[in-house]
């Protein structure tokens, strides 16, 4: 009766604080953020390769590029995560804002080697920067306004239905723009003569995402408010990242739920790096030719972002129907998997009833993956504190990034066909079975425990 009771007055509790018109304010800031972080590289992902094609650059160069991006990402993932933890989020956002207007404006205007990787390199490190803070920041904001209980999946959920639909709007606007600047209007022509040959048509999405990003600087300066922190100095800052990121990675190894956390988010990341690998070549196949195949896959790209808005909007129903929040990790995996199995079983043909299996198993996957975050980022914030959650959730994002880069590596030498997306399935359906056994006794031992810590 007494847990009965206990439960019946924590939800009330969460009804209450869902119903505070600050929570809803706290929650369209938060899904305004992420859209304003996630529409550049949206803008970008269409046009940026061939841009550099333009200005001269070979594929081993691009590769390079792309390479010096990916390799800052994951140097600085963890140091600035504490960074954030101990400075706070606005100022982290604010900077992070601001190296990718410069990134953009240099990738965009660049016609050297030396300046593209500057502008890639500063890409990576606002990237880094921005990885984990907003979300940390909406926690905070909610958990201090609410209490340590307050609802969380609502506002995850709706970010990563805004993170999703800005990369398709992008997309689709990235890839529009050159077409349109150049399709006869003679815009493009007479902007690259204006200039010199300085801007080109495919230099206005990446000139566009700067403008947004002066957009998202504003933006956080403006409306954006933390909890009361400790006043820092810069010595304190030197001191308390090091420290920050250790605790970040010790908690996986402390605390199992943590742990499971990781590693099913590494297992969804390596499906991410095989299905963004494999997809443009099949597409190909299936059409014939690689400027079709091209423009299919970017298409297809957009629909995966718009399925893993409606997974991440369904998310907090799915935990609803499921009973919780791990039961809801193991569906959502699961339904990943389903996807995989459909593509594996249309690897080998391109008959039309395939393909049309072929890209339902591609779209279920993606609602799949989108539905999974939110309910697995509502676990992990309530093991962690504000003090090392950005912290966390940087340990979390680069366990995707480097598991995904390891099965890209070993599924690429493998030869096509059903066994690399057996393989793959395989993979996340052991992340899935991590969530099998439910751990509720664990985490009522380990919240008893954090209150007790906290009252002492």
């Amino acid at each position: 009766m007494t847990h009965r009771t206990d439960k019946a007055h924590r939800a009330d509790k969460t009804h209450r604080a869902d119903e505070a018109p600050g929570i809803r304010i706290v929650r369209r800031r938060y899904a305004a953020i992420c859209a304003l972080l996630w529409l550049p590289p949206g803008l970008g992902l269409a046009s940026m390769v061939l841009l550099l094609g333009e200005r001269g650059m070979s594929l081993a160069a691009i590769a390079g590029l792309f390479a010096a991006h990916s390799l800052t990402v994951a140097a600085l993932e963890l140091p600035t995560g504490g960074l954030s933890d101990v400075l706070g989020r606005r100022p982290v956002l604010a900077t992070a804002g601001a190296l990718n207007m410069v990134a953009c404006c240099l990738v965009g205007l660049g016609t050297t080697v030396w300046v593209l990787a500057v502008g890639m390199v500063l890409m990576g490190m606002s990237r880094a920067l921005a990885s984990g803070s907003a979300e940390a920041w909406y926690v905070d904001t909610v958990q201090a306004s609410a209490g340590p209980d307050a609802e969380l999946r609502t506002g995850l959920a709706r970010g990563g239905t805004a993170t999703s639909a800005a990369l398709a709007a992008g997309l689709l606007l990235g890839g529009a723009l050159p077409w349109l600047l150049g399709a006869g209007t003679g815009l493009g022509a007479g902007l690259s003569e204006a200039t010199s040959g300085v801007v080109l048509p495919l230099s206005v999405p990446l000139l566009l995402g700067a403008a947004v990003r002066i957009v998202l600087v504003v933006y956080v300066l403006a409306v954006l408010r933390e909890p009361p922190r400790p006043r820092v100095t810069l010595r304190s800052v030197l001191r308390g990242v090091p420290v920050t990121v250790l605790d970040g990675l010790r908690l996986g190894g402390r605390d199992a739920l943590v742990r499971r956390l990781m590693l099913s988010a590494a297992a969804a990341g390596g499906a991410l790096g095989v299905v963004e690998l494999l997809i443009p070549g099949r597409t190909v196949e299936v059409t014939g030719a690689s400027g079709s195949g091209a423009l299919a896959y970017a298409a297809l790209a957009c629909v995966g972002f718009v399925c893993c808005g409606v997974g991440s909007h369904l998310a907090p129903f799915t935990a609803r129907v499921a009973g919780g929040g791990e039961r809801a990790v193991l569906i959502c995996l699961g339904t990943g998997v389903a996807g995989l199995l459909l593509l594996a079983v249309t690897a080998s043909s391109t008959h039309l009833l395939a393909v049309t299996v072929a890209v339902t198993g591609f779209c279920v996957f993606y609602v799949g993956v989108g539905a999974v975050t939110p309910n697995q980022n509502d676990l992990l914030h309530r093991r962690v504190s504000s003090a090392g959650r950005a912290t966390a959730l940087s340990v979390q994002s680069l366990a995707l990034q480097l598991v995904g880069a390891l099965t890209g590596l070993v599924v690429g030498a493998m030869r096509p066909g059903p066994l690399p997306w057996f393989l793959t399935s395989a993979v996340l359906l052991a992340g899935a079975l991590l969530w099998a056994r439910r751990g509720e006794e664990r985490v009522a031992q380990v919240t008893t425990t954090r209150s007790a810590s906290t009252v002492e």
